[in-house]
C-alpha cells in the first residue's frame, strides 16, 4: 500500500512538472524582408503561421541567440585558419625550435610585410605534432613560437605588436598520423590583426 502512493506520488510530480516545463511560452526570433530583427514573445508557431495582413511577410524562427554567441568565437577560430592570410607560415624540424635556413627567407618576407604595413597586433602561434606528450609539445610549441618572434624583432618588427601562444599538438593543420601530415603540424602560425 505504502508503495502504490509512493509511486502515485512520484507519477504525480513528473506528471506536474511536464505541464509546469511545457507550458511556458517560447521566445521567438521575428525576421523581416529587410533582414531586421527584434525580440518577440509568443507561442510556438508553424513559420508560415501569421496573426494579421500587416505581418504577412514576416517568418518566426526559433531565437538562436545562445548558440550563435557560442559558435561566433569558433567561427572566429575557423575563419582565421582558413582565411588566407598575408603573412606566410614557417615550419620546424622534428622535435626542434630552431629556425631553419627556408623559415629565414619566409620570416624576411613576413618582416618586410609588418614594417611596411600598420599592425595591432600579431599572434604567433607555436605548434607541434602529435608525438611526445601533450606538456612536452606545449612547451616546444612556446619554444618555436618564442624563437619566431626573436627572430622577427631582430629583422626589425615592433615587439610590442607580437605575442606568443603555444597550441602544441592540439591543432594539427592535417589529422593524419604519417611523416606527410606531422611535417605540416610542426609550424608557426600567424594571426595579424590590422
Amino acid at each position: 500500500m505504502k508503495n502504490n502512493k509512493a509511486m502515485i506520488g512520484f507519477f504525480v510530480i513528473i506528471i506536474f512538472s511536464l505541464i509546469i516545463f511545457t507550458g511556458c511560452a517560447s521566445k521567438k526570433s521575428v525576421v523581416t524582408q529587410d533582414n531586421a530583427q527584434e525580440q518577440v514573445t509568443a507561442p510556438a508557431q508553424t513559420p508560415t503561421q501569421t496573426t494579421d495582413t500587416a505581418n504577412q511577410n514576416k517568418i518566426i524562427v526559433p531565437d538562436a541567440t545562445a548558440s550563435i554567441k557560442e559558435a561566433s568565437s569558433e567561427q572566429s577560430s575557423l575563419m582565421q585558419a582558413t582565411t588566407k592570410s598575408p603573412v606566410n607560415d614557417i615550419n620546424f624540424d622534428f622535435d626542434s625550435s630552431s629556425i631553419r635556413p627556408d623559415a629565414r627567407e619566409i620570416l624576411k618576407s613576413n618582416a618586410d610585410y609588418f614594417l611596411k604595413n600598420k599592425t595591432r597586433s600579431i599572434i604567433i602561434e607555436g605548434h607541434c605534432d602529435e608525438r611526445g606528450t601533450a606538456e612536452y609539445n606545449m612547451a616546444l610549441g612556446q619554444k618555436r613560437a618564442q624563437e619566431t618572434k626573436k627572430y622577427l624583432v631582430n629583422l626589425g618588427a615592433r615587439e610590442s605588436t607580437l605575442k606568443t601562444v603555444s597550441y602544441g599538438e592540439e591543432r594539427p593543420l592535417d589529422p593524419a598520423s604519417n611523416e606527410e601530415a606531422w611535417t605540416k603540424n610542426r609550424r608557426a602560425h600567424f594571426v595579424v590583426t590590422p
